[in-house]
């Protein structure tokens, strides 16, 4: 266990100034994200963490001894070793003391001393009390948890994509046990059964934990705090993301209010100085002006936390029946795929298809879409149905020598499209890009969003957020909810499925399965299915959350967890079942307090409109030039602000309450 203590730290590239006075203090058993904007330094802080990089001042502390292990979201190329060889690896802290044995065994051939015995003799029961004996137990349930056979164990790391070299660098790092693990994207290349698994992991582990992660769902389950990375400062908000998020909105919009104000007041001051700036009788206040606006400073909204917006072209006429699959057979070699499968999909519906990687989801997408005929059965569309098609190769098929805007000039007005672009991640000097500059993942949201503009009435979707951030995600699911047509998608984040999806399709080695709604369930099954209980004793409150931990969890709780998480690999454990009465009674309760906290945004939301309403009336000539009508302004818009506070407030108490009583659904 050990506590860090970040500086002070500065870190300028050129005349960009990436990191200034940063600061940051994280605890034993720390549960903590890094929030922010791409490009504002995120990985960069882990990396000087990490020691892996330079900064220009400041300063790192830890306790001593204080082992930290980094996973970086990219760039891992692993060769020679086995996987089993390579997982190993994060059991080299160990290397050591058994040196240090075998030294000491070899010189007690020739001398037995006092000194020598006891060393030994604390060498070994060092080792005992470790991990080190039982490490093939570790390796492989770690392995197993995070999607890799026993046979993958023996198979070079060569042989493996590059998504699953990912997977065997995080199971070198869970392996390593540090103090302080640092995760930067480590959902990313993760089904969704290996991040539940790690979820579940995470919830348990001893040490602290600092996260990069654009899964909403994944955060608010596993960590407590957040540190906002934003200008190149750091802040700190105690929570959850989606209390965080919530905080940030209350703030955003006090921000956009005074950005508001703040152009008025720019406009008024350019205007006068435009007016009388050749009249020497108002030199003295022209120059005044002049100075006060170069004084201001510009107000500006986090990148990751603008309002996104994003909405679909109207679909096409279409039928009920949008997809039809009658005894569908598709083999690769002698694998079989799928045998006999039959499916139907109506008009509006919208389908999440799910399973662990290679078991053929994006495979079934591609027959669904005519882009795989080499099948036996059947496997048709409805009359006329136009399919907007987004596979993971999409990328693939974009203009290599046209610029970003080129791509996608064709489907709407050039102010339509700036918008599109800016929604996905592209703005400025950006849009001007060829496309054979760009990144595999700016590469992938430009087709995303090709494909997304084009009318269509069937929307087949092969992970379109793995390359978006947060706040690009939810502009896309918003766009998503509120679009007319039909929806199969496939997805591992399990906020996204479970805002978006009313019918799921679980794929895995027995025969395929559906689950009609009701995302809770069909995870309250694979948790069974993958060990975790559930039942009494594991509600997401501040004790336990499926079997373990939660990030709220007292200490004690925390220090027994290890136990729970072993045993949570008993996958013949039966889960218990909650008591009816008391269930109902939960749920009438959350949902209580669900709509008070709706109802007080509502009244916060109100209040800022009319605040804003209040500062527009105060910019204008008629009001602040008249002394009666001013001051009856000024006392409005105090009223409102501490109505407004008191809302505030009174929001962030009844947050407490649910946070505490139902844990990071909050």
């Amino acid at each position: 266990m050990g506590i860090l203590q970040v500086q002070n730290i500065d870190l300028s590239f050129g005349d960009r100034t990436l990191l200034s006075n940063v600061s940051l203090t994280l605890g034993e058993h720390a549960r903590a994200a890094l929030a922010g904007g791409n490009g504002e330094g995120k990985s960069t802080l882990m990396k000087i963490i990490a020691g892996l990089m330079p900064c220009d001042a400041g300063s790192i502390t830890k306790t001593k001894g204080m082992r930290i292990s980094y996973l970086p979201q990219s760039d891992i190329v692993l060769k020679d070793n086995t996987v089993y060889e390579e997982i190993e690896k994060g059991f080299e802290r160990f290397r050591t003391n058994l040196e240090r044995q075998h030294e000491i065994e070899s010189l007690l051939t020739t001398s037995h001393t006092d000194a020598l015995l006891m060393e030994l003799h604390e060498l070994q029961e060092s080792l005992l009390a470790s991990d080190w004996y039982d490490r093939e137990r570790t390796i492989s349930e770690i392995s197993k948890g995070l999607g890799l056979t026993q046979k993958d164990l023996s198979r070079p790391c060569s042989e493996f994509s590059g998504g699953y070299q990912m997977r065997i660098a995080l199971a070198k790092v869970l392996c390593e046990s540090p103090d302080l693990m640092m995760l930067d994207e480590p959902t990313n290349y993760l089904d969704i059964e290996a991040r539940v698994w790690l979820e579940s992991f995470l919830k348990s582990y001893k040490g602290s934990v600092l996260l990069v992660c654009h899964d909403k769902g994944f955060l608010d389950d596993t960590v407590n705090e957040v540190y906002e990375l934003f200008n190149a400062r750091l802040t700190r908000y105690s929570g959850n993301y989606t209390f965080y998020e919530n905080q940030r909105r209350l703030e955003i919009q006090q921000l956009e209010a005074a950005y508001q104000k703040q152009q008025a007041e720019i406009e008024r001051t350019e205007q006068f100085i435009e007016r009388f700036r050749y009249k020497a009788t108002k030199a003295k206040q022209v120059q005044s002006r002049i100075k006060a606006l170069d004084r201001i400073e510009p107000v500006v909204v986090p990148s990751h936390l603008k309002t996104l917006r994003f909405s679909f072209p109207e679909p096409p006429h279409s039928p009920n029946d949008m997809v039809v699959i009658e005894n569908l057979t598709k083999k690769y070699g002698s694998q079989v795929v799928f045998s006999g499968f039959d499916m139907v999909v109506n008009k509006g519906q919208r389908l999440a298809v799910t399973g662990h990687n290679g078991i053929g989801k994006s495979t079934l997408l591609r027959i669904i879409a005519g882009q795989d005929s080499d099948i036996e059965g059947i496997a048709r569309l409805g009359t006329g149905v136009k399919v907007g098609y987004y596979a993971q190769d999409t990328a693939d098929s974009l203009d290599m020598g046209g610029t970003v805007f080129d791509q996608v000039s064709a489907y709407g007005s050039e102010g339509a499209i700036r918008n599109a672009l800016g929604s996905f991640l592209f703005s400025g000097d950006d849009i001007h890009k060829k496309a054979s500059v760009l990144s595999g993942g700016e590469r992938s949201r430009l087709a995303l969003l090709k494909i997304l503009l084009q009318p269509a009435s069937l929307l087949i979707l092969d992970e379109p957020t793995n390359h978006l951030d947060i706040n690009s995600k939810d502009m896309l699911l918003n766009a998503l909810q509120n679009y007319k047509g039909t929806i199969i998608f496939v997805s591992h984040d399990a906020y996204f499925i479970r805002a978006l999806a009313d019918r799921i399709l679980y794929l895995s080695e027995g025969a395929p399965e559906f689950f009609n709604g009701d995302y809770d369930y069909f995870q309250w099954k694979l948790d069974e299915r993958l060990g975790i209980p559930t039942g009494p004793g594991s509600q997401k409150n501040d004790v336990l959350k499926n079997g373990f931990p939660s990030v709220n969890a007292p200490k004690q709780d925390v220090q027994a967890s290890d136990e729970a998480f072993r045993a949570s690999f008993n996958f013949d454990r039966k889960p218990a079942v909650m008591d009816r009465s008391e269930a109902n009674r939960l749920r009438n309760r959350r949902n209580k307090l669900k709509g008070e906290l709706e109802s007080l945004m509502k009244q916060v939301d109100d209040l800022e409109l009319r605040i804003s309403e209040v500062n527009a009336l105060m910019n204008l000539a008629e009001n602040y030039s008249n002394a009666e009508k001013i001051g009856k302004l000024v006392k409005e818009k105090a009223v409102l602000e501490d109505e407004k506070n008191a809302l505030e407030l009174e929001w962030i108490d009844k947050s407490d309450e649910y946070e505490k009583e139902f844990g990071s659904e909050a």
